[in-house]
């Protein structure tokens, strides 16, 4: 008995290590999904991907949410086609918003080519941040170009003072809008514009904006979308309107672990400076423009307010239990 006992407590400290530096993983999710937004809803985490398989099968989208970064559950089918009037194709990039205890999922769908196209930036709504969602408007918020922007890659931000707007654009395009409280239409700039461009150098899409320190950060993708030099870089500004002088690349591909890294979001725990990135990225063993799935890393600032590039890994984020507000 006294033989065994040492390896025996070996084992056990082992085991006690092993779970104490557990780590999510990469992929954190299971199956092809991109654009993923991420966000706290009380004492969960919750990612909203846009589904991402064959062009056609783009007609649904699912919700995942986590107590602790690492076990995640499947909410399927919180939003389709069959429930948006106005969608047949291509639903992408959601964004969401709680306000006034009723969920507001941001959305775009049937990739509209021009004008005449019907299709845009829609608003679906639900009671429970895992749907079901049905149509707000029962048409789309926005369904023109305007400003050379695309209206895709919708990010729905709200300001200090409480003002929601939503930022958004593909094509190397980027506008922001003030939304009505309601989020049924838009209002007009101070300056009387409705379709403000805030487009930095080296735009593509998936706008991402937050406040750290009294400080705007805007970021958004670079790159091809469907190739491995996709990428994510940023910018400072004392206003949510910039100006935005690109600073760096925060996030990009490794070719040693997957290519395509872009297209993200970020989560801030409640009352503390911890952020982490919610991105999508391509496995090196897949080539198809569509196959690409969700990962999540740690994102860390300098002492002077810059971004530290991120390093994605296969390892992933520690487990991380949240706090009830």
């Amino acid at each position: 008995m006294k033989r065994l006992l040492i390896p025996v407590l070996f084992f056990a400290l082992g085991v006690l290590n092993a779970q104490n530096a557990k780590t999510a993983g990469n992929p954190v999710l299971d199956g092809w999904y991109a654009d993923p937004e991420g966000v706290i809803f009380d004492d969960q985490y919750w990612i909203y991907p846009t589904y991402s398989d064959a062009y056609d099968k783009q007609v649904f989208m699912d919700a995942f949410s986590s107590k602790d970064l690492i076990k995640w559950v499947k909410h399927k089918r919180i939003v389709d086609t069959t429930t948006i009037s106005w969608a047949d194709s291509a639903m992408w990039t959601p964004s969401i918003i709680r306000r006034n205890n009723r969920y507001f999922l941001f959305f775009a769908a049937n990739d509209i080519q021009n004008n005449e196209a019907l299709g845009g930036i829609g608003v679906a709504v639900a009671d429970k941040p895992e749907g079901p969602f049905t149509d707000y408007l029962g048409k789309p918020l926005l369904g023109e170009i305007h400003n050379g922007a695309q209206p895709i890659d919708q990010f729905v931000f709200q300001d200090k003072d409480g003002q929601y707007y939503m930022i958004y654009g593909g094509w190397r395009h980027c506008n922001m809008v003030k939304l009505k409280n309601d989020f049924t239409r838009f209002e007009p700039h101070q300056d009387g514009s409705i379709f403000k461009e805030i487009t930095p150098d080296g735009y593509v899409e998936g706008p991402f904006m937050f406040i750290r320190n009294n400080k705007y950060y805007f970021m958004w993708s670079e790159g091809g979308w469907g190739g491995p030099d996709y990428k994510v870089a940023y910018a400072i500004a004392d206003s949510p309107f910039g100006p935005f002088e690109r600073i760096g690349i925060v996030l990009q591909q490794d070719p040693e672990i997957a290519t395509g890294a872009g297209h993200h979001s970020m989560i801030k725990v409640p009352g503390k400076d911890e952020w982490y990135i919610v991105y999508h990225r391509r496995p090196l063993t897949e080539t198809h423009h569509n196959h690409r799935v969700i990962c999540i890393e740690k994102m860390q600032f300098d002492d002077n307010g810059f971004i530290k590039p991120v390093k994605i890994t296969f390892e992933g984020v520690q487990m991380n239990l949240l706090e009830k507000l």
